[in-house]
């Protein structure tokens, strides 16, 4: 277990393609970033590093979106079947989060 981990988590299996996804668009923003600091270490123009970290946002805010899907298809659609209602105060303050 990888420290600052807690045992009560709830954790998920992804599909093989779904990690695969996911893994490769943080790759991707990861690479954003470090271009990012990259950018301020050479003194870089202040709206060229702007519009970087508006297309790192764009680019972290497009997988919150599809894992936030994933999530309501998958784990939140299993739990109500299930009849554990009380997954829908956990989607809506996640939502909520989000959406600070």
């Amino acid at each position: 277990m990888e420290e600052g981990m807690n045992c009560c988590h709830k954790t998920k299996e992804r599909t093989e393609k779904e990690y695969k996804s996911l893994v490769h668009r943080l790759n991707r923003i990861e690479g954003q970033i470090r271009g990012i600091k990259n950018m301020v270490e050479k003194d870089a123009y202040c709206t060229d590093i702007l519009v970087q970290v508006a297309a790192a946002t764009a680019a972290l805010n497009s997988f919150s979106k599809e894992l936030l899907s994933s999530h309501i298809r998958t784990c939140v659609a299993d739990d109500i079947r299930s009849g554990k209602d009380e997954t829908i105060d956990e989607l809506v303050d996640t939502i909520r989060k989000l959406m600070r």
